[in-house]
């Protein structure tokens, strides 16, 4: 009687035990993962934080990434505005300086090129998410202009710049000194020198004035050009981080989900165990088996 007795608890102890892996890998199949809690796996749980905290830095960056590509866009937007008024601010005083003898030509020729001052004054103070493009750190308005027409730099030489996961950084802004009022390549100053020149019929040094607003375009193609090798950088940073992320994405997958084809095998088979044992048992006891469970 003790040896029927011991193997019955036995067999209950075995019968509890399936219960617990039946509940279990149920659990797996219906969330669909394999650890939810640090003890089902501690190597895989300490796999798993440092892969969260991996994909946590991957998406910290691609958010300030994606800003400060936006921002970059913006500005890249105005910029080529700006060259596209520069062109026609050149063929616009190429005219009219060469035509010496028709005032009338050359104050509407004046008025032209005032207007397109305006333009490049009103893209220079350019926004974008609330602050200046081209002002560097200072929230001020970057360019002023008095009643005679000349424009003053109000912004700082502040650069934003991003921290790449590879190392270093890349800057994301220009100051728009270096970009509108750079000595020998100032926009406005150019501009105001034909203007000048138009209104009051000196004419004679048409070359050089040319020659000073070519310059002030080419300024502006050149800090393009920095700003547009920085998009390009920042771009393939975030296109690393994001195939990263994505390599990251899949392999945590791989580390946290249940193996449901597995699980269904399993299920099976413990489910066949257990209900294999509980026949045993109930032969084994004739009295009602809930005593025993």
């Amino acid at each position: 009687m003790l040896n029927s007795t011991t193997s019955l608890q036995q067999m209950l102890s075995s019968l509890s035990n399936l219960s617990d892996q039946q509940t279990r890998i149920s659990q797996e199949m219906s969330s669909g993962l394999r650890i939810t809690s640090l003890g089902d796996d501690p190597v895989a749980s300490g796999q798993a934080v440092i892969m969260a905290d991996t994909l946590r830095q991957d998406g910290a960056f691609l958010s300030t990434a994606s800003n400060a590509t936006n921002r970059m866009q913006a500005a890249d937007t105005a910029l080529g505005s700006v060259v596209s008024q520069l062109t026609s601010a050149i063929s616009t005083a190429t005219g009219a300086l060469n035509d010496t003898g028709n005032a009338t030509t050359r104050n509407i020729s004046a008025q032209s090129l005032a207007a397109i001052r305006d333009s490049i004054l009103s893209l220079a103070n350019s926004s974008y998410g609330g602050a200046y493009l081209f002002s560097g750190s200072s929230a001020a308005v970057p360019f002023s202009e008095d009643a005679s027409g000349n424009v003053t730099y109000t912004g700082n030489q502040d650069i934003t710049s991003v921290a790449l996961t590879s190392g270093g950084s890349v800057n994301t802004s220009l100051p728009g000194s270096s970009v509108f009022t750079a000595s020998g390549t100032s926009v406005f100053d150019a501009l105001n020198n034909i203007i000048t020149a138009l209104q009051s019929g000196t004419t004679t040094n048409a070359t050089s004035l040319v020659s000073g607003l070519r310059d002030a375009l080419n300024g502006v193609i050149s800090q393009r050009s920095v700003l547009n090798s920085a998009q390009s950088r920042l771009s393939g940073e975030s296109d690393y981080i994001t195939a990263q992320k994505t390599n990251v994405l899949a392999q945590q997958s791989t580390l946290l989900s249940a193996d449901t084809p597995t699980l269904a095998t399993e299920l099976s088979a413990v489910t066949t165990q257990r209900s294999a044992l509980l026949s045993t048992i109930a032969a084994m006891q004739k009295g009602s088996l809930f005593d025993y469970l």
